[in-house]
C-alpha cells in the first residue's frame, strides 16, 4: 500500500521543468491512463454515432462496389459469350466465303472453258460459212465463164454457119432434119 500512496505523493512532486520522465509504476499510471482514455472517449463520444453512420456508409459503399463488380463480371461474361458467338459466326462466314471463292473460281473456270469452246464452235462455223461462200462464188464464177465461153462458141458457130451456109444448103439441112424426125416418130409409134 505504501507504493500506492507514494505514487500519489509523487503526483504532487513534479520533476523540474525541461525534463521528462517515464513513470514505470503500473498502479500509479493506470488510473491516469484510464482517465485520459475516458476523457478522450467522452469528448469524442458524440462522434461515435457518426462513426457508426460512417460505418454504415462504408458498408453501403462496399455493398455498391461489390454489386458493381458482380454486374461487371456478369457483363464481362456476357461480352465474352457474345465475343465467342461472334468469332464462331466469323469462322462460319469465312468458311462460306472460302467455299464461295472456291466455287466461284470453279464456276469461272467452267465459264471460261464454255466460252472458249463456244468461240471455237463459232470460229468453226465462220470458217465453214467462209468456205461455203468461197465455193459458191467459185461455182458462180465458173458458171459465168462457161456461159460466156458457150455464148462466144455459139456466136462463132453461128458466124461459121451463116458464112458457110447459103439458102439452098439451109433448106436441105432443115428438110433432112424434118425427115429424121418423121422417121423417128414412126419408129416410136
Amino acid at each position: 500500500m505504501k507504493n500506492v500512496t507514494d505514487s500519489f505523493v509523487s503526483l504532487g512532486h513534479w520533476p523540474s521543468a525541461g525534463s521528462f520522465g517515464v513513470n514505470t509504476d503500473i498502479l500509479a499510471t493506470n488510473p491516469i491512463n484510464l482517465s485520459v482514455v475516458l476523457g478522450v472517449l467522452i469528448f469524442f463520444g458524440k462522434g461515435v454515432y457518426n462513426l457508426l453512420s460512417l460505418s454504415d456508409l462504408l458498408d453501403n459503399r462496399k455493398e455498391r462496389i461489390l454489386n458493381t463488380i458482380r454486374n461487371s463480371e456478369e457483363l464481362r461474361e456476357g461480352a465474352i459469350e457474345r465475343l465467342e458467338k461472334a468469332r464462331a459466326r466469323l469462322r462460319k462466314v469465312e468458311m462460306e466465303a472460302d467455299q464461295f471463292r472456291v466455287n466461284g473460281y470453279s464456276e469461272i473456270e467452267r465459264e471460261k472453258l464454255n466460252l472458249i469452246n463456244s468461240t471455237y464452235k463459232i470460229l468453226e462455223q465462220l470458217e465453214n460459212y467462209k468456205n461455203e461462200t468461197i465455193y459458191f462464188e467459185q461455182q458462180r464464177a465458173i458458171n459465168q465463164v462457161r456461159q460466156r465461153v458457150l455464148q462466144q462458141a455459139l456466136r462463132g458457130a453461128l458466124g461459121t454457119l451463116n458464112s458457110s451456109l447459103n439458102n439452098e444448103l439451109h433448106l436441105r439441112t432443115i428438110s433432112a432434119n424434118i425427115g429424121l424426125f418423121g422417121v423417128m416418130k414412126e419408129i416410136i409409134d
